[in-house]
Formats: structure tokens, sequence, C-alpha cells
């Protein structure tokens, strides 16, 4: 517009503000198809085995429901932007573990497991719901991050006094009480290993000198991280825990590889991870007995001995095909003392099939997916480190526990997430949840409200 020979340009109206969906009402029907699949799994076991609902279904579903209802309220109140698959993922996959362990308990009528997970489970939700409540921000860890590496080494040698449980020290029990302390040690060297590589991140991957195409950093930026992960790495080996040793292994490597973005660095941990697994296999006899079942698993069958564990597990995921026997119908049990921990995917293989072992996998996938998701959208380098390790604990697992089972690399006893026997699992499993919710609250939230384009 001119006016008197002054031009006057009308600035533009400034873009409005986005405001993102909070999306908690997809989490809340998520959440009752979870609870209402588990009901359906609990009640078709009873109709399958004894022609009945079991007198228990009302029960058991009110319950996992009211839990499931109490930990949406808490995401609702406090990580209203969290993303909406991560608390249903973990209710369905807790759900079919429960009604696993329940099945099985029909075969063992003199040793019943499934109260005692509920309970567990129970106590992992609460869990839950107090870290999303109280954790306001993820960020709060990082001034623990020496508590927590000095409580995780404490929690991996408590074990070494205690008596060996099935060729392992692992455990602590106490009066008929046990607890699995590597469990909850994973998740506070998670903190810590995500909170130093982020605060040295820059020094890690350019300092050193250069060897090959490596560019290593110098030993005072890395000296520390690598004597806490040899130091529990060592300690796990003489506990003679090579699962979780392994998982540490891997999760070393992983958060070095995202915090550096040097692609050496997987080289060299799938180098040392192969020297490693050579020399304790040949070293140490339990784990050399595992790896020969590994390579020769029907020796036992062409002895006259009859199956050993890994053989029974490979006929129960044969015996399943395409589709599966049907939940109570399959004969997973002849696995013996281990059918509802280690080779609990076995059941599932038998009972639910391929389709029903896809399905499970997929929600793995996705859980990981989402954790992953939600850490590279962060802009603060612990979160993106934290998400990334506590997603990528989920997937070494799997990887490890279903590798083992079904005989793609040698059986390490470690359990698999939300399914197996394990109260200890069960609880680490809900808090890994809770810290990827808070970790995805922040994620969005950090959007909400910029101005659009």
């Amino acid at each position: 517009m001119t006016n008197a020979g002054t031009t006057v340009v009308q600035a533009d109206a400034p873009a409005p503000a986005v405001h993102l969906p909070r999306r908690r009402g997809i989490e809340l029907a998520l959440i009752v198809i979870a609870v209402l699949l588990s009901v359906y799994g609990y009640c078709d076991v009873g109709l399958a085995r004894n022609g009945t609902v079991p007198p228990g279904a009302a029960g058991y579903g009110a319950g996992l429901g009211v839990l499931a209802l109490l930990a949406h309220i808490a995401v609702r109140l406090r990580a209203p932007y969290a993303d909406p698959l991560l608390l249903p993922i973990g209710v369905l996959l807790n759900g079919v573990g429960l009604v696993l362990i329940y099945r099985l308990d029909l075969e063992t009528p003199g040793d019943r497991a499934a109260p005692t997970q509920l309970v567990w489970s129970t106590l992992g939700i609460a869990l839950f719901i107090v870290v999303v409540l109280l954790l306001r921000d993820h960020r709060v860890l990082q001034r623990y991050v020496y508590v927590c590496v000095v409580a995780a080494m404490v929690l991996l040698i408590l074990p070494i006094f205690f008596p060996a449980v099935n060729g392992a020290r692992i455990w602590i029990r106490i009066a008929g009480f046990s607890i699995q302390p590597g469990e909850f040690a994973k998740v506070l060297l998670a903190v810590f290993f995500a909170a130093y590589l982020a605060a040295n991140r820059s020094a890690l991957a350019y300092a050193g000198r250069r060897v090959w195409r490596l560019q290593l950093p110098t030993g005072r930026v890395l000296g520390p991280i690598v004597a806490v992960w040899l130091l529990s790495v060592g300690v796990l080996i003489l506990e003679r825990d090579l699962g979780t040793s392994l998982l540490f292994f891997g999760l070393f490597v992983v958060l070095l590889y995202v915090a550096t973005g040097r692609t050496g660095w997987i080289a060299v941990g799938l180098l040392l991870a192969s020297l490693g697994a050579v020399a304790v296999g040949r070293l140490e006899p339990h784990v050399h007995s595992r790896v020969e079942d590994w390579l020769h698993p029907f020796a036992s069958i062409e002895a006259g001995q009859g199956p050993n564990q890994l053989a029974q597990s490979l006929f129960s995921f044969a015996a399943g095909g395409m589709t599966g026997t049907g939940l109570g119908l399959g004969h997973s049990t002849l696995i013996d003392f281990a059918a509802k921990s280690d080779f609990i995917l076995a059941t599932a293989g038998e009972e639910l099939g391929l389709a029903g072992l896809l399905a499970l996998f997929l929600l793995y996938a996705l859980l990981v997916e989402r954790g992953y998701r939600a850490g590279l959208a962060l802009r603060d380098p612990f979160g993106r480190l934290l998400a990334v390790g506590l997603a990528s604990i989920v997937a070494l697992q799997v990887f490890v526990i279903a590798g083992g089972v079904t005989g793609l690399i040698p059986l390490t006893g470690m359990a698999m997430p939300f399914l197996a026997q394990g109260g200890s699992s069960v609880v680490t499993n809900w808090a890994m949840v809770a810290l990827l919710i808070r970790v995805s609250d922040s994620a969005r939230s950090q959007y909400d409200g910029e101005v659009g384009p």
C-alpha cells in the first residue's frame, strides 16, 4: 500500500503453532484388546483341557484389566505424549506369559508358578506406575550415574556368595525367596553407559590414534567404561551366566557405535565376541557341553538316552506346524524343569504354531522399533543413548533366547522378556517400559506447540 510516497508492506501473519495429538484413546483401546486376548487364551486352555471355562477366568481378567488401567491412568497424567503402543505391548506379552505358565502348571500340579508370576507382574506394573509418576524428566538419571554403576557391580557380585543353581551362580536365595540381581543390574548399566558415552561422545569419536580404518579414543576417555564392562563380564563368567555376559557385551558395542557413529566398532565387537565365544566354549566345561548339544542335538537319542532338552524343544516346534496344536494340547512339558523358563518359547511354538511365534516376534520388534524411534527423535544425547540401550536389551535377549531354543546358536540361560517364569525379569521389563514411556513422552512433547511451516 502506498501513501504519500511511502510504501507499507503488510507482514504475513505468524504460522499457527502445531499441537501434536496425545493418542491416549488409542492406547486405551489397544489395552482393552490386549486384556481380552489374554483372557481368551486363559479360557481356551481350560476349554481344551477340561471342557469348561476355568473358574478363575473372571478374576484373572479383572486383575489384569485393573492393573493395565492404573498404568494407563499414570501415563495419561504424567506422560500424555508417550508412544501409545509401548504399554499395550507390555500388557499383551505379560498376559500371554501368564497364560502359558498357567497352561504348564496343569502338567505340574505340585509346582504352580502362575500365582507367583501374577504377584511379580503386579509388582512390576506397580514399579512402572511409580517410575512414570515420579520420574518427570529422564535426564535426572544423569545425576546418579556413579550410584548406578556401583549398585550394578554390587548386584552382580552378590550371587557369588550363594550356591549355584543348575550350574550357574545368578540367584540369591534366602528363606525360600529368590531374586536374580543381574536383571536389575542391566538397567543400571544401561544408564551408566548412556550417561558416560553421552558426556564423552566427542572425545570418543575424534581423539586418539588411528589403527587401520578405526579411530581409537584416548585411554583416559575409554578406560573407565571399558574397565566397568570388563569387570561386569568377568564376574558373570565366574558365575557361569554367559547369556547375560553376551547381553552386556552387545549393549556396550551398540551404545559405543551409536555414540561415536563409527561402524568399525561393530566389526571390532563381532571379532571380540567370536574370539571370546570360541575360548569360553573350549575351556569352560558347562559352556562346552552346551556347545556340544548345539552341534549334535540328537546325540543323546542315538546313544539310547532319549532326547535332551534342546532336542525336545526342536520336536515341539516341529509338532506345532503352521497354526499349532492349540493351547493346552501340546507336549512341551517333556522338556522338563526349564519348560516354564528357558524353553517357554517351545510351548508357544508348539501350541500357537509358526503363526503365533511370528505374532510374538512382531510384538517384540514393535517394542524395539518404538524404543529406537523415541531415542532418535530426542535432542539430548543421554536420552537418545538410554532409549537405544533399553530397546537393544530387549532385542538382544529375544535373539539370544529364541536362537538358543531353536538351535540357531548355543543355548544360554536367560528369560524371554515378559513370557518366561521369573519375578526379577518381569519387574525389570516393566521398569524398562516405564523408562521408554518417559523418553517417548519427552521426544514428542519437545515438538508440541512449535510454530508450523
